[in-house]
């Protein structure tokens, strides 16, 4: 076994194709395809799943990438502190919903990395995509949320992907308005009380089941409803528009900025925000300083209603 051919497993599984691993890393299909041969026959494992629709992981495949990554960013560090360079880039990929404490937390992971170089990821994407990733590698950890209208499909899909979802923090649903909205300084709202003010919601793409969406509280409900793809827009419509939106209390003034309040709203369903991840795989070491940071992050919003 080689650290050529650690590199190899481990670009295939990140890229999900021996193409794209191919071509990232220079190399001819062939001499990958027998570069692995060579690597599972002298472990007696099957690390990767072959299909006419490419290369999977197997459960097995996922406990050596665990190690093979933890040696590889070893190796890597070594290479940058002694060598001055390292051969291999620190890597890291998040998928998450819109929350604006999981890009602080990111934020940290980068400002503690010791490399003089990485290639990190963060994708703020829609629900169906951040299972997609976490299940295919793409990303070593997925941030959403739970709650009773979606927790049994969602957790049927976490079960058949071999998924683990893990709570940070439970709220009540609140309302997201502009600081000078009829509604900012009140106690608590009900839900007929926003009848006449348009409804923000991030669109879910193909997937636009119920249970994907990212407000607990679903876009049938409302008489006005305008969809976006980007928290940058759905803050300008908030303000623009008077608009408003669902979500947790997790509230960033640096991010989500100083005219967005949150507002408790009487609606009969909690929020469970947690992490998803791959079962019985460990996290990397941005990966850890990723989830100490995120529970740091939440630790004021936990309890609160």
């Amino acid at each position: 076994m080689t650290l050529q051919q650690l590199r190899y497993a481990d670009a295939i599984a990140r890229y999900g194709s021996l193409g794209e691993a191919s071509r990232r890393l220079f190399v001819t299909q062939p001499t990958l395809t027998e570069s692995i041969r060579e690597l599972e026959e002298e472990l007696r494992v099957a690390i990767f799943a072959r299909s006419s629709r490419g290369m999977t992981v197997t459960r097995e495949g996922e406990e050596f990438l665990a190690s093979a990554r933890q040696i590889l960013d070893d190796v890597a560090s070594i290479q940058s502190k002694y060598g001055g360079k390292a051969v291999r880039l620190p890597q890291f990929a998040v998928s998450t919903q819109h929350y604006a404490f999981v890009v602080e937390a990111f934020m940290e992971v980068v400002k503690a990395s010791p490399a003089d170089a990485y290639d990190f990821t963060l994708r703020e994407t829609v629900t169906s995509e951040i299972i997609d990733d976490v299940s295919r590698h793409k990303s070593e950890i997925g941030v959403l949320y739970l709650s009773d209208r979606n927790s049994k499909p969602l957790n049927q899909i976490f079960r058949k992907e071999d998924l683990v979802f893990t709570e940070l923090f439970v709220c009540k649903p609140h309302v997201f308005v502009g600081k000078k909205h009829p509604f900012a300084k009140c106690a608590a709202v009900e839900p007929k009380e926003l009848d006449d003010y348009p409804f923000l919601s991030f669109e879910q793409g193909e997937n636009n089941s119920l249970y994907f969406a990212e407000e607990v509280m679903p876009a049938i409900d409302r008489k006005k409803n305008i969809r976006v793809r980007d928290r940058a827009t759905m803050t300008n419509l908030i303000l623009g528009l008077n608009g408003y939106t669902v979500a947790s209390n997790a509230v960033s003034r640096a991010l989500n900025g100083p005219d967005v309040v949150a507002v408790p709203l009487n609606y009969p369903h909690t929020i469970h925000v947690g992490t998803l991840t791959r079962r019985n795989t460990s996290l990397s070491r941005p990966g850890k300083t990723f989830m100490e940071a995120l529970r740091r992050r939440v630790e004021p919003f936990s309890g609160k209603e």
